[in-house]
């Protein structure tokens, strides 16, 4: 009987030197990272990835976004970046998840993707939650989440046959239309 692989190690290629950094439930995290999560949700992540370590060698002097966590119930892949909610910070983060994308495109499987990308506060939240702020966030498929990753902000559905949620690594659906239908 073999065992079913949890999502981040299904995300990655077999051959993909990230596989043997990926850890059960929130294992990769730093320690005082686990307090971003409620704790009501801290069980459902099957695994995860210190992502950051994982591709510094090579990548010393890009952005590097944190984590990448399994998500059991619906067996798709968030990324979580604990950073300072600071206004300014908008660019620093979207650089972040390209970099990110771009990181792993060697190592995900075809098909496989991030479905969410997450921003929590690493601490004071000094954040202008201005509708250019979040026209940006939005833009770049980047979710703020205040200073705790709650159940609100976890995926509720799974990847369907009908193609749903299997785009490309990380590119995740397009908020720019949502955005623009609310100008009008």
């Amino acid at each position: 009987m073999s065992k079913v692989a949890t999502p981040v190690r299904a995300a990655l290629k077999p051959e993909s030197k990230l596989l043997t950094q990926v850890k059960d439930g929130l294992g990769a995290l730093d320690g005082s990272h686990k307090a971003y999560f409620d704790g009501s949700i801290r069980a459902s992540f099957a695994d995860s990835l210190n992502l950051d370590e994982a591709v510094r060698h090579g990548h010393d002097t890009e952005n590097r976004w944190d984590y990448l966590l399994g998500h059991a119930p619906t067996r798709l892949v968030l990324a979580v970046e604990p950073h300072t909610a600071n206004t300014h910070e908008i660019k620093n983060l979207i650089k972040k998840r390209a970099a990110a994308l771009n990181q792993l495109r060697e190592h995900l499987r075809d098909g496989a993707r991030v479905t969410k990308w997450l921003w929590v506060a690493s601490g004071k939240v000094d954040f202008a939650a201005t509708e250019k702020a979040r026209l940006r966030l939005d833009q770049a498929g980047i979710e703020f989440v205040g200073t705790r990753v709650m159940a609100k902000h976890l995926p509720t559905t799974t990847t369907t046959a009908s193609g749903s949620g299997t785009a490309n690594a990380g590119t995740g659906p397009s908020k720019k239309k949502t955005a623009k239908a609310r100008k009008k």
